[in-house]
């Protein structure tokens, strides 16, 4: 009985342990949310300290929202993007769609990688790294800004350093060799795209970022300052409370002795004795 008891029990935990992976990948935490306009989550407006979990779609209209990964990694999502969220292990994987992202990846273990159909784009190890990622119409353009971004499609790896753009055209699928200069290219044929006004859109959308984030502190201030003129207010409407009941108490009690001191006169008169007792101002006996 007890070797059946023990061959059932160790089939239950072969079965909760293959469950337990599929019943908690889906809930992985990816990050959190910064602060965001016009942005929402599987269709659910984007609010401040929002949780992202593995699996979660972005959406961004007309505004952007920054979203915190791991212990200082940024990512800042701007206008007309669409995102989903995967969380492995050691790592985060945006699946860009449409749109653009700027990163901001210090040297910290948690990995990093922004998938843009078949491009994936990482920031090289040993860097601090603050780059953007755009789809455009017929191309994904990649801006170094600090550090180094390494770009990989179809076998093909090329490193893009600090003020260096690399534009890869998406119409056709043949890989080629990344071309040198300001402005690079890596696999297929197509026009370089304007570099100046992609690095132009990511700069906008970190500051947008930037600004986000110090709106949410300033109303994080206000909101406090707002809390402590409230408990300011209570306390001293609390006070004014006691300071009434105080001067309650002591008319009261000086209306009681005012009472005993005309009582005393009255007794004092009918012994036909002068009056021991003069009211104070205000008052008087009857």
């Amino acid at each position: 009985m007890n070797k059946t008891k023990h061959m059932l029990f160790g089939s239950f935990l072969v079965l909760l342990l293959g469950i337990a992976p599929l019943a908690f990948a889906g809930s992985a935490v990816v990050g959190s949310v910064a602060g965001s306009i016009n942005a929402s989550v599987g269709g659910q407006a984007l609010l401040p300290n929002t949780t992202i979990f593995s699996g979660d779609s972005l959406q961004v209209r007309d505004g952007a929202a920054v979203v915190a990964v791991g212990s200082q990694s940024r990512m800042v999502f701007g206008r007309d993007t669409a995102a989903t969220f995967e969380r492995q292990p050691n790592a985060v994987t945006i699946l860009l769609t449409r749109g653009n992202v700027s990163l901001y990846h210090p040297q910290e273990s948690l990995g990093l990688e922004v998938k843009a159909g078949d491009v994936s784009i990482q920031p090289a190890p040993g860097f601090k790294v603050l780059g953007d990622v755009a789809m455009l119409d017929g191309a994904v353009v990649v801006t170094a800004k600090e550090g180094t971004l390494r770009v990989a499609r179809q076998g093909v790896t090329t490193e893009v350093v600090k003020g260096k753009t690399l534009t890869i055209p998406t119409q056709t699928r043949t890989a080629r060799a990344p071309q040198t200069g300001g402005s690079q290219k890596l696999g297929g044929a197509g026009n370089a795209l304007p570099a100046a006004a992609v690095a132009a859109g990511g700069t906008a959308a970190v500051l947008s970022g930037v600004a986000i984030s110090r709106a949410g502190d300033a109303k994080d201030a206000a909101n406090t300052a707002a809390a402590n003129a409230n408990s300011a207010t209570s306390a001293a409407n609390s006070a004014k409370s006691s300071a009434d009941a105080a001067t309650a108490a002591a008319n009261a009690a000086a209306a009681n002795a005012n009472s005993v001191g005309c009582a005393l006169n009255a007794w004092a008169n009918s012994l036909g004795e002068p009056s021991p007792y003069t009211p104070p101002a205000g008052m008087s006996c009857p």
